[in-house]
């Protein structure tokens, strides 16, 4: 199951930026684990979308419940799965 993660600023900018480079830290990891293939800010600069690799649910809300911006309660989250039955080489 693939997942799109998409986070919504509830803090201002300013207050989000404080926790930002552990969030950084945090989406490293998860790459490098490879449960997360692709993570940015939006345009808007009012949250972010993540985009998880072939991971359980309970996976990508271990990856929700353990995000620096989750823990220091900036941010909402809202998850999308989907089978990802149509894929590009490699997925």
């Amino acid at each position: 199951m693939f997942h799109v993660l998409t986070i919504t600023y509830e803090k201002p900018l300013d207050v989000v930026d404080q926790t930002r480079p552990a969030h950084l830290a945090f989406l490293d990891d998860e790459v490098a684990a490879g449960r997360l293939l692709l993570a940015g800010r939006l345009e808007s600069g009012t949250g972010g979308v993540l985009i998880t690799g072939d991971i359980s649910t309970d996976d990508a809300q271990s990856i929700i419940d353990r995000d620096p911006y989750t823990l220091s309660g900036v941010v909402s989250y809202q998850r999308v799965s989907f089978n990802g039955g149509v894929r590009a080489p490699g997925l």
